[in-house]
């Protein structure tokens, strides 16, 4: 989200309006491909598809609102080539990373680390990337614009509440467009492209879980140095409000994200504190996240 929207003190607010002459794009992606399990001899082109996917990605403009250069949204897209059935033809799996700096620090915290095990597309060298949000083009050019959106989306729920909407739109745009396609469907796997839109728009459900993204980084994460004991007083009660989800709707994938996102933060957050903050954050982890309860006890053990 463009700086000016993101911290509304007055004095960003005048260093923006004399220094926005410049428009860049939001996304500052890399793209990794293992093609390890391939047996060809054309290696080429596997570079070619990591340039290629970062180009379409990061030279794209996917909003209307202005970034500078220290804005841009960072992620990752790790993909592993399975096979190639056929010359230009790809079945892969993809881990979407995707993260957000702390303010006034230079950590970086993970907003998404999802797993995508349904990645089948054609690519060539010198293929052009095509994409038209109304149109379907391409299963290629629809599963990085997906991302690209997913990952705008939940970068602006960090920042106020609800912030996404608008992407989260636009995603659901290219899955309607490309419903045809493996992961796209909703009668597929549960923890594909569709769930997890359907999480975070489809199904208002969800939308404590949104509120929750807010809360634990602007009014938690972002106030880490200045006031430590409310950071975590803060974040305790959205790991409650997601636990309020959960109940209801177990095993959503987009809670599932969130703690393969966050376990090993919320860990570090939460084995420093008072004893009582630190034993109710492992109380609710536990009802959240209890395949890692062994990975959780280290938040009581000293």
């Amino acid at each position: 989200m463009p700086f000016w929207k993101k911290y509304t003190k007055p004095f960003f607010l005048l260093f923006l309006l004399s220094s926005l002459s410049l428009r860049a794009q939001e996304l500052d992606f890399s793209v990794s491909v293992n093609a390890d399990q391939v047996n060809t001899t054309e290696r080429g082109i596997f570079t070619e598809m990591e340039n290629a996917f970062e180009r379409f990605l990061n030279d794209r403009t996917w909003t209307d609102d202005r970034f500078q250069k220290n804005e841009k949204i960072k992620g990752n897209i790790l993909i592993t080539i399975q096979n190639q059935p056929s010359i230009g033809q790809f079945t892969a799996n993809a881990q979407i990373q995707v993260v957000r700096p702390v303010y006034k620090s230079s950590y970086e915290t993970p907003l998404l680390n999802f797993a995508d095990r349904d990645w089948d597309f054609r690519f060539t060298i010198g293929q052009p990337m095509i994409f038209n949000e109304n149109n379907f083009q391409s299963n290629l050019t629809s599963l990085l614009a997906y991302y690209a959106y997913i990952a705008i989306g939940m970068d602006y729920d960090s920042f106020s509440p609800l912030g996404g909407s608008e992407f989260y739109e636009k995603a659901l745009n290219v899955v309607n467009n490309a419903s045809q396609g493996n992961g796209w469907g909703q009668f597929q796997n549960r923890r594909n492209r569709y769930w997890l839109l359907e999480n975070l728009s489809i199904n208002n459900q969800y939308e404590p879980v949104r509120e929750a993204l807010y809360t634990y980084h602007r009014q938690g994460l972002d106030l880490m140095r200045s006031t430590p004991d409310k950071t975590r007083a803060n974040i305790l009660q959205t790991l409650k409000d997601i636990q309020q989800v959960n109940r209801t709707l177990p095993n959503a994938i987009l809670i599932i994200s969130f703690l393969d996102a966050k376990s090993d933060e919320l860990l570090n957050i939460f084995s420093d504190g008072p004893m009582n903050v630190r034993r109710e954050a492992y109380n609710e982890l536990l009802k959240l996240d209890p395949t890692r309860r062994s990975k959780y006890q280290k938040i009581v053990q000293n």
